[in-house]
Formats: C-alpha cells, sequence, structure tokens
C-alpha cells in the first residue's frame, strides 16, 4: 500500500487515472474510500488522488499528536511528494479545512476548489448564530442518527447507509472537540481566500443539518466570483447520496476553469 513519509508520520494515499491532478480531502465520517463512486468517474479525466488525513483510515498520528493542526501541512507534504505543482482541490466537510489551509498557505498552487458542505472558514455572526442554532437542534435527535446523511436517503438506501457507517467506523475514535473551533474565535477566510483569486465552487444538500445551507451561502456571498448550487433532497453528504448529480456538477464546473483537454499532464515524482 502506498504510504508517503511527510510531516513526521506515514500519510495513506491512492492515485488513479491520468491527466491534471485532481485531490479528494474527505471529512470527519469518511477517509480515503468515501471517494469510491467519484474516482471511476473523474480517473477518465484527471489523476485523482485520495488520501487519508491522520488519525483516519490507514494513517496515524505522531507519537506526539497535532491532530487537524497538521492537516494543510500533510496535503502539502504529499503532493511535494508526488511532484505536484498545481492542482485542483475536491473537499467535503473536514476537508474543507486542509483544502483551504493548504490553498492559502501555498500561494499560486490551487488552480480551483470545490467545498462540498463546508464554508472553508468564510463566516459571519449571522452563520455563526445558524450554527449554533442548527447544533443546539441536532441535540435532540435520536442516538444512532447519521447526520451526514438526509432521513429520506437512509430510510431509502439501508445498504448504502450501512455502508457508509462501516466506512466511518474504519476510523480510529476521535475526541469529541477534535474539530472544535477555539471558544471565542471570529475570523474568517473569505478576504484572504478573494485575493488568492481561484475559482470557487460552493455545493451543499438542502437538507444539510451538519453545515446548514444558510451558513454555505453566507460563505460564498463574501468572496466574488464564488459559485454556489444547493442539491435539492440532499443531506450533509451530496457526494455520497446523490453522486452522479455530484459528479456532473462538479465536472462542469472543472472543465470550465480547469479543463482536462487543455493542460498538459502532472509531472510523476
Amino acid at each position: 500500500m502506498p504510504y508517503a513519509a511527510v510531516n513526521g508520520i506515514e500519510l495513506y494515499y491512492e492515485t488513479h487515472g491520468s491527466g491534471p491532478p485532481l485531490v479528494f480531502a474527505h471529512g470527519s465520517g469518511g477517509n480515503h474510500l468515501s471517494w469510491w463512486q467519484q474516482v471511476p468517474f473523474f480517473s477518465r479525466h484527471y489523476t485523482c488522488i485520495t488520501f487519508d488525513h491522520r488519525s483516519f483510515g490507514f494513517s496515524r498520528d505522531g507519537a506526539q499528536p497535532l491532530g487537524r493542526a497538521a492537516f494543510a501541512d500533510d496535503l502539502k507534504g504529499l503532493l511535494d511528494h508526488l511532484g505536484l505543482d498545481q492542482m485542483a482541490i475536491v473537499a467535503h466537510s473536514m476537508g474543507g479545512r486542509t483544502g483551504v489551509g493548504f490553498a492559502l498557505r501555498n500561494p499560486g498552487r490551487v488552480r480551483a476548489l470545490v467545498l462540498s458542505g463546508s464554508n472553508g472558514g468564510s463566516t459571519s455572526d449571522e452563520s455563526r448564530r445558524v450554527w449554533d442554532e442548527q447544533q443546539e437542534r441536532n441535540r435532540a435527535l435520536p442516538k444512532g442518527t447519521i447526520r451526514g446523511l438526509a432521513p429520506r436517503f437512509v430510510a431509502d438506501h439501508p445498504e448504502r447507509a450501512f455502508l457508509y457507517r462501516q466506512i466511518m467506523r474504519l476510523n480510529p475514535k476521535h475526541p469529541t472537540e477534535f474539530l472544535r473551533v477555539p471558544s471565542g474565535y471570529r475570523g474568517s477566510t473569505h478576504e484572504r481566500l478573494a485575493e488568492q483569486g481561484f475559482p470557487i465552487l460552493y455545493l451543499v444538500g438542502e437538507e444539510d443539518i451538519v453545515a446548514p445551507p444558510r451558513t454555505i451561502e453566507i460563505a460564498a456571498s463574501q468572496i466574488p466570483g464564488a459559485r454556489l448550487i444547493v442539491v435539492p433532497s440532499a443531506g450533509h453528504s451530496t457526494y455520497y447520496e446523490q453522486p452522479e448529480r455530484f459528479n456532473d456538477i462538479v465536472l462542469g464546473f472543472l472543465r470550465g476553469v480547469y479543463d482536462p483537454t487543455l493542460l498538459a499532464r502532472p509531472r510523476q515524482g
């Protein structure tokens, strides 16, 4: 199995297909396997790179755990290991922190960014209030609820909901505060993302209870030129629940800003 020695750990990754590099960064409920409905589709056009964040899937954290604080630098180490100078990134939920963090720390390397169920750190007082209110409602959900999937999807597709849960269970346990934003933090990434100038597509399911659609609308509105698509009848994991629609939307976006027919193949490491 391919591992890259980066940032003090062995990071698991896979590459599939050929063409310009396209990186997939999973959310906290997943790992590299989460993209099983994307890789076969996008690998016909791009070199797809999937990986396990440290402390997810086959990647372990270091003896002195760094957790999410190291995600962006881990991705840089992996892409340097692969000899990739520029790429597009598709990032879901937690993976949005990785994609945005990498982009802001490494200007010029990201050609396009897709944020699925993630505000990418672009926030406001209103979006924080909406998020807090949704978290309060989520506390009343029945035990065992899969928050990453729309309830109707779970009811209509029990076998795929089962697979989603099994993929999630491959990850080591994380403390409840693993992804918590520090208390009192009021920063936002929107000004720095606007300065970078690369195209951004925000995608969110209209039934998302993890990243409420209104918070994503606000995030996109604060970045000039950012695009927003709200997917009907989808929960948090649009890529998983409605893969054909997700894939078509993302490919349509990428063809306009990162066209594989116009770009040279990536340099191999």
